[in-house]
């Protein structure tokens, strides 16, 4: 494997300048390389044209809008190895005849806008101005989503969560709270041997580094990380230090506050980890339920009028559904502090019932309608809600086995 010829190709490919090429420019690199192969999986091709656009949505992903050439190659390998996943799930996906409808990827394009405030058609087009061809992030969602949907054919009836097993993690979930719990995220890049690891380690470092300018580490996580949490942006929710694994445990504990800390190197990969919350024993918690809701064309006034025709929390998504520039969205039995200073005292200055101020977010404005609050709760789920979880959590460990399975029976060759 000379990864380091196809990581050289790669970079002189997208400019040695270190920047994102124009989209006329790249269109002329593509056309010049785009007979070159940068792997072959199962005799199906990945050429040099898709590691390169899909390095391209990596780095516009953590912010690196004007990458080193070093960034360039760290992430062009996780590109690579992105790919060659996709390519291995798309080839059992076939197996199945898995479909997937095109409004299905639309919809995860329009989700992926809305959390930053945007329609689908500006986050594609701010791709194209970026040097991104739209396709490489509508193909890495196909792949999600039809995996995701054969893992759960396949083996989500098969798992059967017990009462005794909500039971005991119940009970596991009521010892934490009398221990010191952190809220953590975590991104991990998976990489299980000395020369992927040193490549990973080289990579999270300009992760790590474009998240302290200020990158989005949901967005990162959703985009890069290989860990079941990537779904959720990385969300790991509270945990205990017995919870995680000795090398995160020990940095987290060594922590001096909140923030990201150094990537952590572990037997099949690193980890970046975000720690977001210190939560001491017994510590007593507001929790509440919100309806966010988002004006994306940034105008004080489609918000206001918007307010003005609702009167209940049940109104709030009928009313974004009839007007093309706001956006709904639920934030369910969340722990008060979890907003951050300003969300927390916005909300508990309003009534329940009412919105919040109008107040940014992202690239547009929004107002948080405040459907419930309850003090002093007990930061448990509810027993159907743990259920889902559990089974979920099953479901993430057979997918991702299946997925390392399916690598180790490959035939993968890198040129």
């Amino acid at each position: 494997m000379v990864r380091g010829i196809f990581l050289a190709a790669a970079i002189a490919a997208m400019g040695t300048s270190g920047a994102f090429v124009s989209p006329a420019s790249a269109q002329e690199t593509d056309r010049q390389t785009i007979e070159g192969i940068a792997a072959i999986v199962n005799d199906r091709p990945i050429s040099y044209s898709d590691v390169r656009q899909r390095a391209r949505l990596l780095l516009l992903t953590i912010g690196a809008n004007q990458p080193t050439a070093e960034q360039i190659q760290q992430i062009t390998s996780q590109a690579l190895e992105q790919l060659v996943d996709e390519k291995l799930q798309l080839d059992r996906v076939a197996e199945y005849s898995v479909e997937v409808d095109p409004r299905e990827i639309d919809a995860a394009v329009q989700d992926m806008a809305s959390n930053a405030g945007l329609t689908g058609d500006t986050l594609r087009q701010q791709l194209t101005s970026a040097g991104v061809n739209p396709a490489s992030l509508e193909e890495q969602m196909r792949a999600d989503i039809a995996w995701n949907r054969l893992m759960s054919g396949l083996y989500g009836n098969r798992i059967r969560v017990s009462d005794n097993q909500v039971d005991d993690q119940l009970t596991r979930l009521r010892a934490a709270l009398q221990k010191t719990q952190f809220r953590l995220g975590e991104i991990f890049l998976y990489a299980p041997d000395a020369e992927t690891k040193a490549e990973a380690m080289q990579a999270a470092a300009s992760i790590v580094s474009q998240l302290q300018q200020g990158a989005d580490f949901r967005v990162a996580a959703q985009r890069i990380s290989s860990a079941p949490t990537s779904a959720a942006g990385g969300d790991m929710g509270w945990m205990t230090l017995e919870d995680l694994a000795p090398a995160i445990a020990e940095a987290v504990a060594a922590a001096p506050g909140n923030g990201l800390l150094e990537p952590i190197e572990t037997e099949n990969g690193i980890y970046i980890i975000l720690v977001g919350g210190k939560r001491e024993p017994a510590e007593p918690v507001t929790r509440v339920d919100l309806k966010r809701l988002v004006a994306t064309d940034s105008q004080e006034a489609t918000l206001t009028n918007a307010i003005g025709r609702i009167s209940a929390c049940d109104q709030v998504q009928s009313v974004a559904n009839s007007n093309s520039n706001l956006r709904a969205q639920d934030i369910t039995d969340i722990n008060i502090d979890e907003l951050g200073p300003e969300g927390r005292s916005l909300v508990l200055e309003t009534e329940v019932g009412k919105p919040t101020e109008i107040f940014a977010a992202g690239s547009g404005l929004a107002v948080m309608y405040v459907c419930r609050r309850e003090d002093g709760a007990e930061a448990l789920p509810s027993r159907e809600d743990l259920k889902n979880s559990i089974k979920n959590r099953e479901l993430d460990m057979i997918s991702e086995r299946e997925l390392r399975n399916a690598r180790r029976l490959a035939t993968i060759i890198y040129r």
